[in-house]
């Protein structure tokens, strides 16, 4: 039986501000609007997908697990102004969501990711790229003037407490890094570790 080339990964220490990211896309989801679609809209949405008697990835075909952002709510850590709304979801499989990130849903699809449609070699690829330019083209989604709407100051006082979180996610990462160095020494030199329930 021929062995795997593969025998041992060691995991990488987590690191909190490596969850940065997570916590800008939560400041900007957070105050994206979720308007709920009628039957009639979803029917609409499908049949222009092509839809109509399967639902599937827009991107590549296989089963749909989930709607995907065509355009994406967060651009260079800000919100582009698309709203949760049918005009700017399509059909997609998780992993092409996840690919996919906030890049253009044409540039994804065409571009070198690892599990792009262009990369997966998807065969009918231009006929997918045809069905969402006639979905973008069917109507145009909402978008919004976040800043505009809401005033100046309560603009400034959530990115000032998104500034705030990741400054305290710094000092917090810096904690982490001491307390791992000392238990990590204290494991390498041997001392026996002081385990939850034993006597002081």
């Amino acid at each position: 039986m021929a062995q795997s080339s593969f025998r041992f990964a060691m995991p990488k220490a987590v690191r909190i501000t490596g969850r940065s990211s997570s916590i800008t896309n939560s400041f900007v989801n957070g105050i994206v609007p979720v308007i709920r679609p009628s039957d009639a809209e979803i029917d609409e949405a499908l049949e222009v997908l092509g839809m109509s008697a399967e639902v599937v990835c827009a991107y590549c075909g296989d089963r749909a697990t989930e709607w995907d952002h065509l355009r994406p709510l967060v651009q260079n850590q800000r919100p582009t102004g698309y709203i949760h709304e049918i005009h700017n979801l399509v059909p997609a499989r998780g992993k092409c969501n996840q690919s996919k990130g906030n890049k253009h849903w044409r540039e994804w699809m065409f571009g070198p990711a690892r599990l792009s449609p262009r990369t997966r070699e998807v065969p009918d690829i231009e006929a997918r790229s045809e069905a969402l330019e006639r979905y973008e083209a069917w109507t145009r989604p909402t978008q919004v003037d976040f800043a505009g709407t809401v005033g100046e100051e309560l603009w400034e006082q959530h990115w000032a407490n998104h500034r705030a979180l990741l400054r305290q996610m710094r000092t917090a990462e810096e904690v982490v890094k001491q307390i791992r160095a000392r238990i990590t020494a204290g494991v390498e030199e041997g001392v026996e570790p002081r385990l939850i329930g034993d006597p002081d």
